[in-house]
């Protein structure tokens, strides 16, 4: 084992940063103290990032989103206007991680899981992995996320769908939208278990997986058919009462929280010694590491309730190794 600035490294220079536990309403018996940290510390659940992921979408919808009443046919000025808005967005999330991490290499490893960086090998399209991730990330993700929100903007434009007005109906209004975070961790366990079945995974999912030494911009890099699927989590705010608001929501969570996600650090550095808490998901990048584990989130900890949770302690770590030498010799 060598020591690193902050942290100690086993010899592939992986840094373990803490045991991984669910959530605390999960776990038993129940601590009521615990909870309400978790949910409203800092940082905890809603602080900083979902916090500022809800706020994302009221950005977009008064700001950044042509009116509804344009939406009842498909014309290219608005239509143009979602695509473009939605690869903005995706640059300044995923461009601003990947500039402060990886071009500029601020904090340098400080915090990071791996020691190694992305970079060229002839698994990724354009012989480098940073190309390869915003080619797909960009070029795929970008156009199917923009098209399930312009044919929910349509079908809301055309009242094909119920319309929820919030001054009739405030407190479900309110509910819904905090709910869009967990409704999307659930989704995405269930799809993701979904793309690990062998033949979507052959098919669609090896591409993402190419990414063992994840970066912001290996979130959304997907196959089409992956984001076909990924996306699919919209289709609820078609069957139940909701607003646009819910919906872009819930599609930016899908396409933002990913390079928050993925980009690889524990801790983002602002300034000196002063961080930000909790800037990626170490839960994920385990699952990038054994493959076989760790599907969803510890927010709603489906992953513990069907046996395919990885802490990230020494025993699960030897248990996985264990696991892929008997499968794959």
């Amino acid at each position: 084992m060598t020591a690193g600035i902050h942290d100690t490294r086993d010899e592939r220079g992986e840094w373990q940063p803490r045991i991984v536990t669910p959530a605390p309403w999960a776990q038993w018996p129940l601590r009521p103290v615990a909870v309400l940290k978790w949910l409203f510390g800092y940082p905890g659940y809603l602080f900083p990032w979902i916090a500022v992921m809800m706020i994302f979408p009221l950005v977009t919808w008064f700001f950044l989103t042509p009116d509804l009443a344009r939406m009842k046919t498909f014309e290219i000025d608005w239509v143009a206007t979602i695509l473009l808005r939605n690869i903005c967005l995706l640059i300044l999330v995923a461009g601003g991680f990947h500039l402060h991490f990886y071009i500029q290499k601020t904090q340098g490893v400080r915090y990071k899981y791996s020691s190694d960086w992305p970079g060229e090998h002839p698994r990724f399209s354009f012989g480098h992995q940073t190309r390869d991730n915003v080619f797909w990330s960009i070029v795929s993700g970008c156009t199917i996320w923009s098209a399930y929100e312009v044919v929910t903007y349509w079908l809301f434009a055309n009242g094909h769908i119920g319309f929820l007005n919030w001054v009739d109906h405030p407190v479900y209004f309110v509910l819904f939208y905090l709910a869009v975070h967990p409704i999307r961790e659930a989704h995405f366990y269930l799809s993701h278990r979904l793309l690990h079945w062998k033949p979507l995974y052959k098919a669609a999912h090896y591409l993402h997986h190419k990414n063992v030494n994840i970066g912001p911009w290996s979130g959304l890099s997907m196959h089409p058919i992956e984001h076909l699927i990924y996306f699919t989590g919209v289709i609820l705010h078609w069957v139940l009462l909701s607003h646009p608001l819910h919906a872009i929501y819930h599609l930016q969570h899908a396409a933002l929280a990913a390079p928050l996600g993925h980009n690889g650090f524990e801790n983002l550095v602002i300034k000196g010694d002063r961080k930000i808490l909790g800037s990626s998901d170490y839960f994920h990048y385990l699952h990038h590491r054994y493959f076989e584990c760790n599907y969803g989130g510890t927010g709603v900890p489906l992953d513990k309730w069907f046996g395919t949770f990885h802490d990230g302690s020494t025993q699960a770590h030897e248990v996985m190794r264990e696991k892929r030498h008997r499968v794959h010799g």
